[in-house]
């Protein structure tokens, strides 16, 4: 399943994998507190992968933020 956020003041899909078990709106939530507590408090490398995010693909209970470069991707937990 597929849909986006605004982040960084640009449009970024997000993809779910369908063995997620949780409700798509809790993930998105969980998604979004996640990265603004990055944004406050991440250090240099995860705010380099925020500003060059390209697609975010949500598995389990982790995200993968996939970036222009791949050793800039990253994988948050979100819990």
């Amino acid at each position: 399943m597929k849909t986006t956020i605004l982040l960084e003041n640009k449009m970024v899909p997000v993809y779910f994998n369908a063995e997620n078990t949780q409700p798509m709106s809790k993930l998105l939530r969980l998604l979004r507190r996640t990265i603004e507590h990055k944004v406050v408090n991440g250090k240099k490398m995860i705010k380099t992968c925020l500003d060059t995010v390209i697609s975010i693909e949500v598995v389990g209970s982790e995200a993968i933020l996939h970036t222009y470069r791949e050793s800039d991707t990253l994988a948050l937990s979100l819990y």
